[in-house]
């Protein structure tokens, strides 16, 4: 799903948390290219699967922080949205995806 640009001025926290979890998709990335070396190289399954998992937890950490950012900072959402409905929909994403 294409993330959407808001026309709002992000306030300093939000900029922050953009930048730390532009960093922590980067590490993960950098994981996952360590996993494909590590594939093409022939190493053992066992420290593969390990460097997966921490890449997943990793994912899912990111996946976290971003439904906190969106529950903390409403003025990124879709403005014409009740908040009922806004954390209505916050919650079926989170069923669904967590």
């Amino acid at each position: 799903m294409p993330a959407r640009r808001s026309t709002a001025k992000a306030s300093p926290p939000a900029d922050t948390a953009r930048r730390e979890l532009v960093l922590r998709l980067k590490r993960v990335e950098g994981q996952l290219r360590a996993v494909q070396r590590m594939i093409e190289e022939g190493n053992d399954c066992e420290p593969i699967a390990q460097q997966l998992t921490a890449a997943r937890k990793a994912l899912d950490k990111a996946f976290f922080e971003l439904m906190a950012c969106a529950i903390e900072h409403p003025e990124f959402s879709n403005g014409s949205e009740k908040d009922p409905l806004r954390v209505q929909r916050l919650t079926r994403t989170l069923a669904k995806l967590g």
